[in-house]
């Protein structure tokens, strides 16, 4: 396991959204002067409520709607003075079901701002009848934890707000929204022109953002974090909002220079361009008299201006290429609460700095620089400092513990280093984040045994010394790393649990297997036994599971097929009997397939389906005993092995899985390749590498020509089978092959010419086939030896010692065919 770690646990979004708070204005108190709430409308309100599924223990609104209530103390409902209901907030409720376009709600033609979050398929075009609506708020309440989207599809985004002139704040988080580009930016523009608030955060948005939305003059939020926007610049006219105060574009995969004209905006409150790696520029001076409270950004940013930040609140510039040394006017900021500086490269000592009165800076993280020289005395002065974080820097020199208690609040501390054992009283059991990772522990009963902080989420213990039992993770962790070190049933939080690379011995228990929470289980490396028990349910979360060089038998649980976010299967190099998993076909998220070193037997036969495993890029079925013939369509249906239009964007991805959508902490796939005759660990696994390995199977009949469609494949081996027939010359189309091996078939005729094209190929091994004729001369074939072509008692020319008749023309790489005349060895 490989992760990307940054402090993100104390600087969430500030889009209000996230918190579900929206003050309503309305007109009147509830029951002013001697009005009453409408018996209708009442009525309709109870109806709602017995429709909708939700847990009575869990609510606090729903459960208040009671005719032997009063109407004024019914929860998350606003009344105006004519008895009309005017606002309903329903989020917390966690409603399950119950929900659909017949719903007594769409008849409160009064209402003004709704607030729901419901578990649907779809959005009902029932809304778009609430003409009144000025806040509508469908975000998913689940989505960040990878469950099941709320979709806009039918009806679409166009149809939904047609209606909704006086619309003034759009939510729509983590609904999947199907319009693109201009599509989406003119449905809006045109339909809701008062709009002031628009929050479209991961919602699966493609396509650069289209100027249409200048109509919408009164704009002044743009959250659309989390979205794919094809490689796109930031564009220009986002400068022109003259109102706009919060943009937010993080993760949006947006490349180019930034905009100057968007840093000059003065009315610019927060602003997040965080996540977006191939951003990059030096950032010019800000305006006095700005408003900047937040700046968050991320990419090769190499200089940076302080000056026109007095409002700062909030500083992120993680992730750049900024260096020298720390610049001591930070700390003088009056309004400063959050400094992250890491993986820059400062330098030099962390001097003395003066401290400001009263400081409300409460994190400061240097972690990944260069600095150096003793841990300044001014650091301890901070009173507010909740998170602490100076790791992977050169710092040196003794830090008394009596320092570390005038920082009363302190909730994260990472040093690195030698722990002491004080570390555990720290922050008084409000201690949330933990790293001891990279250290010699060799023991640890603190906090795992009572008492334990109770809020500790994060604990990472991975590169040390650990042996014995494995320890119960806090009840409330989201993320637990044991790795690399030598009962865990009760973390119902738990995202990611990582055990590989230990001593681990006897079986799996199920209730990791039946975790519906759990996103990453990777028990790699380890000596478990048995079989896979337990049953994964409808709500399966899993997008890894790791489970290689184990000892483990049996089959592959046919319940997997729940897990329909799987993008990583590996269970490589254990005992395993079964026959090709198909009925994982339906899930197309699929990337990484890895099968080799087991007792895994029989047909690979793809099912029916145009759609088997779009996304895998990673297919390992090595050292089993699959027989049969290659089915054509398997190849056809594996897309991202193709050439594709978004190839140079994907360049920048890799495989990884982001704990809890709002934060910067991400566990990082990794898998074991055989390439080039290697066993190689990719530690990041980009979404562009692709390897195919079937290598030592039973395989027989024709390489299938389909195969040179593959025009992303990097490693090929065929190896070790009993393939027959010719070598397809399409495999000569495969201009990103860098690894073939065709070794120990039953191949026969010529070698291709083709496959003098294939520049990037280092690794070639066609030895012990029945090939004939002579080598294709030119390019890349001539820089192999005579390995490479060796037990084909038919072929000649260089590099081997047999030699040609002279009258054999060479056969030519520019048409591709194949020469019929038969070659005598001399």
């Amino acid at each position: 396991m490989r992760i990307k770690l940054f402090s993100w646990l104390y600087f969430l979004p500030l889009c209000s959204i996230f918190f579900g708070i929206h003050v309503a204005l309305v007109s009147g108190d509830c029951l002013g002067d001697g009005s009453v709430c409408l018996e209708d409308e009442m009525m309709l309100l109870l109806q709602l409520k017995s429709t909708l599924k939700f847990n009575d223990a869990a609510s606090n609104k729903l459960v208040s709607w009671n005719q032997s209530t009063h109407c004024c103390s019914w929860g998350g409902v606003i009344w105006d003075a004519t008895g009309h209901v005017v606002s309903l907030d329903l989020s917390s409720e966690f409603i399950s079901g119950g929900f659909n376009g017949s719903s007594s709600l769409f008849n409160l033609q009064h209402l003004q701002r709704t607030q729901i979050r419901f578990h649907l398929d779809s959005i009902p075009i029932e809304i778009s009848g609430l003409t009144r609506l000025v806040t509508i708020d469908f975000s998913n309440p689940v989505y960040f934890l990878g469950l099941p989207m709320l979709k806009l599809e039918n009806p679409n985004l166009t149809m939904v707000v047609q209606n909704l002139t006086e619309l003034r704040e759009l939510y729509f988080d983590g609904v999947k929204i199907s319009a693109q580009g201009k599509e989406r930016c003119q449905a809006l523009s045109s339909s809701v022109p008062n709009l002031h608030v628009l929050s479209l955060q991961s919602c699966y948005l493609s396509g650069p953002l289209d100027s249409s939305l200048l109509k919408l003059w009164s704009l002044s939020s743009i959250c659309l974090d989390n979205n794919n926007f094809s490689a796109a610049p930031v564009p220009d006219f986002l400068a022109n909002f003259s109102n706009l105060s919060q943009l937010r574009l993080s993760s949006c995969g947006l490349i180019g220079t930034f905009p100057e004209k968007i840093f000059q905006v003065r009315t610019l409150q927060i602003l997040d361009l965080s996540n977006n790696m191939l951003l990059q520029g030096s950032l010019p001076e800000f305006p006095q008299g700005g408003s900047l409270e937040t700046l968050v950004l991320s990419g090769p940013i190499s200089s940076f201006h302080w000056d026109g930040l007095v409002n700062l609140v909030v500083l992120d510039l993680s992730n750049n290429a900024l260096n020298g040394s720390l610049p001591k006017q930070l700390f003088s900021l009056p309004s400063l609460q959050k400094i992250k500086l890491s993986n820059n490269q400062f330098s030099g000592p962390l001097s003395e700095f003066p401290v400001v009165p009263f400081s409300a800076l409460n994190t400061l993280d240097l972690s990944s620089n260069n600095l150096e020289g003793p841990i300044p005395e001014s650091a301890f002065h901070l009173k507010s400092l909740q998170v602490l974080d100076l790791s992977s820097n050169k710092f040196n020199g003794t830090v008394e513990l009596s320092s570390f208690q005038k920082l009363g609040n302190l909730t994260t501390l990472n040093l690195a280093g030698s722990i002491p054992s004080w570390i555990w009283k720290i922050g008084n059991g409000s201690l949330a984040y933990l790293n001891l990772s990279h250290n010699l522990l060799e023991d640890l009963q603190q906090p795992l045994s009572n008492p334990r902080p109770p809020l500790l989420s994060t604990l990472n213990l991975r590169f040390n010394q650990l042996s014995g039992p494995i320890p119960t993770p806090p009840p409330y962790s989201s993320y637990v790393d044991y790795s690399n070190n030598s009962s865990i049933c009760n973390g119902s939080y738990l995202q990611v649990l990582d055990l590989s690379d230990n001593a681990f011995s006897g079986t799996i228990p199920s209730c990791l297997i039946q975790n519906e929470v759990l996103a990453v289980l990777n028990l790699g490396r380890n000596r478990l036994i048995g079989k896979i028990l337990g049953e994964l349910g409808h709500m399966c979360s899993l997008r890894t599971l790791d489970l290689t060089e184990n000892l483990l038998d049996g089959k592959i649980p046919k319940s997997l097929a729940n897990c329909e976010a799987l993008e990583v299967l590996n269970l490589g190099n254990n005992r395993m009997n079964d026959t090709f998993p198909f009925w994982l076909k339906n899930i197309s998220s699929l990337r990484v397939l890895v099968l080799r070193g087991n007792k895994f037997h029989g047909h690979i036969g793809c099912p029916d389906s145009n759609s088997t495993w779009p996304m895998l890029q990673i297919v390992d079925l090595a050292l089993n005993n699959f027989n049969g013939v290659l089915p054509e369509k398997c190849f056809s249906n594996w897309r991202a092995m193709m050439a594709g239009e978004d190839d140079v964007q994907s360049k920048s991805n890799y495989l990884r899985f982001k704990i809890l959508q709002f934060g910067q902490l991400y566990y990082q796939d990794a898998v074991t390749v055989t390439s080039k005759g290697k066993e190689m660990e990719f530690v990041k696994v980009l979404t562009i590498f692709t390897s195919i390995d079937f290598s030592c199977n039973n395989f027989q009949g024709e390489i299938p020509k389909d195969i040179g469609d593959l025009k992303l494949l990097y490693v090929l081996n065929l190896s070790g089978n009993g393939f027959t027939g010719r070598i397809p010359s399409s495999i000569g189309q495969l201009r990103q092959l860098e690894s073939l091996d065709l070794s120990q078939n039953k191949l026969s005729g010529e070698i291709p010419a083709q496959l003098a094209s294939l520049n990037f190929l280092s690794v070639l091994n066609l030895s012990f086939n029945q090939l004939v004729g002579r080598i294709p001369t030119g390019n890349q074939l001539q820089t192999f030896s005579e390995n490479s072509y060796l037990g084909n008692k038919g072929l000649c020319g260089f590099p081997l010692n047999a030699s040609c008749e002279a009258e054999d023309a060479t056969p030519s790489i520019s048409d591709g065919r194949h020469s019929s005349s038969r070659k005598e060895i001399k």
